[in-house]
């Protein structure tokens, strides 16, 4: 799978840019600032129907323009797909594939994966948990389609339990057999959430641990820990015990959307232990472990976006990542850079097909 062409009108800073790419390297080259991450975001949009960095869907149309349109034609199982992402101020989203509307976003997902590495990675490890969840979702419902039904299913019932709690708040009054119907509902959701994630994060570990040591060239003790209240109770069990901590709280105190996962260096949080260098490394390893793991259970490669890489990483972890390009581990890739020579003279190194785009003020300046 890779993509043949992508057109964007009105998104961020690049008013109207078409461009055809090869199915290997692809790299972005200008200065910061002119839309370079911006052409990997419109194709992150093409494969999640939204932005890697924008919750706001309005908020990455062009200057005062009434509308934003992303536009990619895909090589698959050769068979070309067309997907077009359009939003409009006040407007539901559209998203098409092959001109046929999605009734449900959702429906899209895992159809055009992508794994992206970029400076905000880091995130991950000094964040709050709900970001780490998101990641985990991400991942899993990009090759597992019941496991993205689960989780709206669950974050519907949530919601609707979440709102039972500040009614009975409000009107002073609490009936828990109401609350008890919505968490037999959950219950089994709820496990099925925990033993999908468990199931990946015990898969992908042994992966990321391997690129961890390659790339570090040493022995530290690292570790991704997947942390659960279910590990020690049942839902049932779970909700039953902090009923009366939600009626405090007028909140759901437990279950699945309580989940974390715990990035540790030498059983300590890597995100106050490790060096800047360690940290980079961890969150590196992370996503090649990723790609992997997702190459594996889909049978094809996902794309590969890399923003920044060679301004934010040390030549040993650029090194190690350019072998594999090299090897052709990877599929189709999307590289940006602050400087045409160093990009070019990296993939000519490792003999690798590669195509430049010159990009300047939102717009594709020369592509060689």
């Amino acid at each position: 799978m890779y993509l043949e062409q992508l057109s964007v009108l009105n998104f961020k800073n690049h008013p109207d840019s078409k461009l055809s790419f090869t199915d290997n390297i692809n790299c972005f080259v200008g200065d910061n600032g002119s839309g370079k991450t911006n052409l990997l975001d419109a194709i992150h949009y093409l494969s999640f129907t939204k932005s890697f960095f924008t919750k706001q869907d309005a908020f990455n149309i062009y200057n005062d323009q009434p509308f934003l349109s992303v536009e990619g034609i895909f090589q698959k199982e050769e068979k070309k797909n067309v997907v077009q992402v359009a939003v409009k101020s006040g407007v539901k989203k559209v998203v098409k594939k092959d001109k046929k509307n999605y009734e449900r976003m959702a429906d899209h997902i895992g159809l055009f994966p992508l794994v992206m590495v970029s400076p905000t990675d880091t995130e991950l490890l000094k964040a709050g948990s709900d970001l780490r969840r998101k990641y985990m979702d991400s991942v899993i419902s990009q090759f597992n389609r019941d496991y993205l039904e689960a989780l709206i299913k669950y974050a519907k019932l949530l919601t609707q339990r979440n709102a039972m709690l500040k009614q009975m708040y409000r009107s002073s009054t609490f009936n828990s057999s109401l609350l008890e119907l919505y968490d037999e509902q959950m219950h089994p959701i709820a496990h099925f959430i925990y033993d999908t994630r468990k199931e990946f994060v015990n898969q992908l570990t042994p992966i990321f641990l391997k690129y961890y040591q390659q790339i570090s060239n040493n022995k530290e003790d690292v570790s991704i820990i997947y942390q659960s209240q279910l590990e020690e109770q049942n839902y049932i069990e779970l909700t039953k015990s902090s009923i009366e901590k939600d009626r405090m709280s007028h909140f759901s105190s437990v279950g699945i959307h309580k989940d974390d996962l715990f990035f540790g260096l030498s059983g300590h949080p890597v995100k106050k232990r490790g060096s800047q260098g360690q940290q980079k490394t961890f969150v590196l390893s992370l996503k090649l472990a990723q790609f992997d793991f997702m190459k594996s259970t889909l049978k094809f490669k996902p794309m590969l976006l890399l923003d920044d890489i060679f301004d934010k990483l040390d030549d040993n972890r650029v090194e190690h990542l350019m072998k594999l390009v090299g090897d052709h581990h990877f599929g189709q890739i999307f590289v940006t850079d602050t400087h045409p020579l160093r990009s070019a003279d990296i993939f000519n190194n490792i003999k690798a097909d590669f195509k430049l785009f010159h990009i300047k003020n939102g717009a594709v300046e020369k592509e060689v």
